[in-house]
């Protein structure tokens, strides 16, 4: 029970960093070409 909720955690807080860093890059590429 506890490994699961660690694993939903670790997995949901790595898919947040992923998205962030994602919309970042986009937003400076945006920036770049305006």
């Amino acid at each position: 029970m506890y490994l699961l909720d660690f694993l939903l955690i670790f997995i949901s807080s790595i898919l947040l960093i992923i998205f962030v860093l994602i919309s970042v890059a986009f937003l400076t590429l945006m920036e770049r070409k305006v």
